[in-house]
């Protein structure tokens, strides 16, 4: 994304290795790296989320829109307390994924679905026919955010990842004001 995408208490933005901090109470933290097993695994320390980071900053201008990871940093204090996403789904071939990831100390405050509907709006803008996303069924936190986000469950497989997972889609349609 060449510019920040901004809401009314969000910037979302690409990510900087000076990130790490923040990023590793997200990526760190245990309740929300179960979740992101087998595609990610939990990050251990703050030089491993600078190469994390460090990464996704080099793959970012290779990757065609809409795909691609952003922070997603408050506007009143600069923190960065979350991270989207748009992926290829495994086989890697058409299925975009969206996916958020929100720091526990920032959880129940509505980042997540502010965030989520203006990359899903911005990523309509740029030729996205229809975006994923993929939960474990006892992921209740998740499915409740994929209703939150307007999508709409389309049924259970293990096509993805090699695990049985709900799958939720929007299109652009499905949209609301």
């Amino acid at each position: 994304m060449d510019i920040a995408l901004v809401t009314e208490r969000l910037v979302i933005r690409d990510w900087s290795v000076d990130d790490a901090e923040d990023a590793l109470a997200i990526y760190g933290s245990p309740e929300v790296a179960r979740w992101l097993t087998p595609a990610m695994e939990r990050v251990g320390d703050v030089a491993a989320m600078r190469s994390v980071l460090q990464a996704w900053q080099e793959a970012q201008p290779n990757l065609p829109a809409p795909r691609g990871r952003w922070a997603v940093q408050r506007r009143d204090d600069d923190t960065v307390v979350g991270g989207l996403g748009i992926r290829l789904l495994p086989p890697y071939e058409d299925d975009l994924e969206m996916s958020w990831q929100v720091a526990p100390g920032a959880w129940g405050q509505g980042y997540a679905t502010e965030g989520g509907r203006a990359l899903i709006a911005w990523a309509f803008t740029q030729d996205a026919e229809e975006l994923f996303a993929v939960a474990r069924p006892n992921n209740v936190r998740a499915i409740a955010m994929t209703r939150r986000l307007g999508m709409e469950w389309v049924g259970e497989t293990t096509k993805y990842y090699g695990l049985s997972l709900q799958v939720y889609r929007i299109r652009p349609g499905d949209l609301t004001s």
